[in-house]
Order: C-alpha cells, then structure tokens, then sequence
C-alpha cells in the first residue's frame, strides 16, 4: 500500500539463532568405567600391623608377673603421733576476742547554706537569659549584681541550701538537661 507522497522502505535482516550460538559445544565425556588396580601393598601392610598387634597383646597376656626384691617393706605403727603442745602457744586468738576499742567520735560542724553560682556575665540581660533556662528547668534563681576591680558583674545564683546533697542534686539535674555547669559555694 503505496499512499502519494510516502515512501516506505522495508528492509529485511537475516534471522539468526542468538541463543543456541552462546552456548558452547558439549564436551565428550571420559570414560568413567576404568578400572583401578587393587592396592596390595596396602592390603599387605595393614594386615601386617594387625598380626603384630595381636602377638603383641598375646605375649602381654601370658607373661607372669616378677616381685620386685628392691622395694623394701614398710611397716608404720598408727599410735606414733607426736604428743600434743600443752598450750598453744599464740595469745592473739584470746586477745582479739577480749578486746574493747575505744573510738572518739567528732561531730562534724555543718558548713552552713550552700549556693550554686550558674554564670558571671558582664550583661544583665544575658544573665536574665541563663536566669529564664535555669527557670525552664524547674529551679528558681536570681541575678545578683556584684561590682569588682574589674567593673560590674551579674552572677546567677541559686539557693541556699541547707545541705551540700541538695545542691549536689540540682546541680546533677542541670547538668543531665544541659542547661548549665555550675558551681557549689558555701554562702558567706
């Protein structure tokens, strides 16, 4: 079917076997079916062991056995025990047992109320910043004013506390949601 205007071209290739021409060529096969000699010497040496194994347990079996004239009878009395030591002659197993220590005890004086200083900055409003996340946190603080050689400074604080536990604590817990590594102080 030939419109006006088309051209069509049919070109034809050649049909080639793709699959069959990958394959390699079947290779012959070895005649399996030869048959190896029988090992004799072998044979001949195993059977050899096994007689002289055998003669060797026979022989074991018929032997007699010798007394031995070197080894020398001895013959031990049971009542030849050496007497016993009137006394022991070590005293510390009575001493310890007899023993009373006597142990002074000092009460240690408490220290008194421990504060925990979060920061020092030179800004208020940075030390109202770290004042806001220590808040965050569930602790109360407060920003201090100190003025020192070196100019004004404002220092974050919290507590007191009456025991060094307690700061000890919150200072874990601070350091556990990394808001603040701080430092305890006895107040003065």
């Amino acid at each position: 079917m030939r419109t006006s205007g088309q051209l069509s071209l049919v070109v034809k290739m050649p049909q080639k076997d793709y699959v069959k021409a990958g394959r390699a060529a079947p290779r012959p096969r070895k005649n399996t079916k030869t048959v190896k000699p029988f090992p004799w010497p072998l044979v001949i040496t195993v059977g050899v062991l096994v007689i002289g194994f055998a003669w060797f347990l026979y022989h074991l079996s018929q032997k007699t056995p010798v007394a031995d004239p070197v080894t020398p009878v001895i013959s031990a009395k049971k009542d030849d025990l050496p007497p016993k030591p009137a006394k022991e002659p070590y005293q510390y197993i009575e001493e310890l047992e007899n023993k009373e220590i006597q142990v002074t005890v000092e009460e240690l004086e408490a220290k008194g109320p421990f504060l925990m200083f979060c920061g020092t900055y030179r800004a208020n409003e940075t030390a109202q910043q770290m004042k806001a996340k220590v808040a965050f946190a569930g602790y109360p603080s407060e920003v201090r004013r100190i003025e020192g050689k070196n100019g004004v400074f404002f220092r974050v604080t919290l507590g007191p506390y009456s025991s060094k536990r307690q700061a000890e604590s919150d200072r874990s817990r601070l350091i556990r949601q990394k808001v603040a590594d701080c430092r305890i102080a006895v107040a003065t």
